[in-house]
């Protein structure tokens, strides 16, 4: 089996040092109601081939308003998978996210949070609305460290 190397980082990316979450992050995001069957998740993420979810709902204070309760990744529905057999919600198997952080923030803070927290992924807020507005995970920070060079 042959690997293709590709040339010397790539004009698109900046290092690690100089990059933002915008440089890297997904924009948009997958999401599904607390009360949401694991089932329902695991087909969301095998369908759109993602690692995560984020679980939102409307805040008891304001109808309005969105809010996000946790995240869930592969790992956490695997977990539920093998303890339940898929019979949780979403709202039982979410994890409590790190964090909001906007798209403005340098990259290497945001590693740093993930490294810290173990986590891998990390919910992009709308600097204005403070609503999700995409998703930032370890792999993407992966492909910085791997093609960034300005």
């Amino acid at each position: 089996m042959s690997t293709i190397q590709p040339g010397h980082g790539s004009y698109l990316l900046p290092s690690l040092e100089h990059a933002t979450v915008a440089d890297a992050m997904h924009p948009g995001i997958l999401a599904c109601d607390p009360d949401a069957p694991v089932t329902e998740v695991a087909r969301m993420m095998a369908t759109h081939h993602v690692h995560c979810i984020v679980v939102m709902g409307i805040s008891p204070d304001d109808e309005r308003e969105s809010l996000v309760w946790g995240i869930i990744s592969d790992l956490e529905l695997v977990r539920a998978g093998i303890r339940s057999g898929g019979e949780q919600t979403a709202r039982e198997i979410a994890q409590k996210p790190v964090g909001m952080v906007d798209a403005t923030t340098p990259l290497r803070q945001v590693a740093e949070l993930m490294a810290t927290h173990g986590a891998s992924h990390v919910v992009v807020a709308n600097r204005e609305t403070g609503r999700p507005a995409g998703m930032i995970s370890t792999l993407d920070i992966a492909g910085v460290l791997a093609w960034g060079e300005a």
